[in-house]
């Protein structure tokens, strides 16, 4: 290595921070994750802490009859006394919280414009036939009813779900305002990302938001979208 070589490593080297091979990685230095379930056993998981915030942030639209899926914990949470009835729709039988036995995707069992608001957290990336679900949820809706549905953008496999129905999906931003847009027409949609890069790290790891600081967590990075967020308005 000849003399000028010498001097631009040495400056790299000075440049870069922390530098090339100084990396501190600590519990993280691992092949296997801290928690294969979300960190669930260790607390709230990363995507539940960015769901409830937007969910509160949208309380005031929860209100008459409310859709959820799989239970009514969201719409008890956040819609409260706003809530005239409850439905919990299920795929299948043996949910005893479920109202309503039925299918997003071909729309079976689940009444046309029924609803003032449709809770959907974290449900898209189980079903395969986005567009038709997207269909669904408009046709159900009352005019001027909302939909408040959240995706999974960079995560870890659900193998729960992949085991039994599947896990199909992962979403950005633009891909969720294209899909919802189709269906509601643009200015009828608002999306928003929510994470960043130490936000996505943790949820990987199955690290629980319990263990990084809320102002850790409420760093938007648009280049790290964890949960993606979606309000979808059904016109008049």
């Amino acid at each position: 290595m000849n003399g000028v070589d010498r001097v631009r490593k040495a400056l790299s080297m000075v440049c870069l921070w922390p530098p090339r091979g100084c990396v501190r990685w600590g519990s993280l230095r691992r092949t296997s994750p801290i928690s294969r379930i979300f960190g669930l056993d260790r607390g709230q998981a990363i995507d539940r802490y960015y769901i409830e915030r937007f969910l509160a942030a949208h309380s005031a639209q929860i209100h008459g009859v409310v859709l959820e899926i799989g239970g009514d914990h969201y719409t008890r949470c956040f819609g409260g006394s706003q809530v005239t009835r409850s439905e919990v729709l299920h795929a299948t039988d043996g949910n005893p919280k479920a109202t309503l036995i039925g299918d997003l995707q071909t729309g079976q069992g689940v009444p046309p414009e029924a609803f003032d608001c449709i809770i959907l957290t974290q449900t898209l990336q189980f079903l395969y036939d986005m567009k038709a679900v997207v269909k669904t949820l408009q046709r159900c809706l009352r005019p001027g009813g909302v939909v408040l549905a959240t995706g999974t953008g960079i995560s870890q496999i659900s193998r729960y779900d992949m085991d039994r129905w599947g896990d199909y999906w992962r979403f950005t931003s633009l891909s969720a305002r294209r899909m919802f847009e189709e269906a509601f027409a643009a200015g009828a949609v608002t999306v928003k990302s929510y994470g960043n890069v130490l936000a996505a790290t943790a949820l990987l790891q199955g690290i629980s938001a319990n263990e990084l600081k809320p102002a850790e967590l409420d760093v938007q990075d648009r280049d790290y979208e964890v949960v993606i967020t979606i309000e979808a308005v059904k016109r008049a």
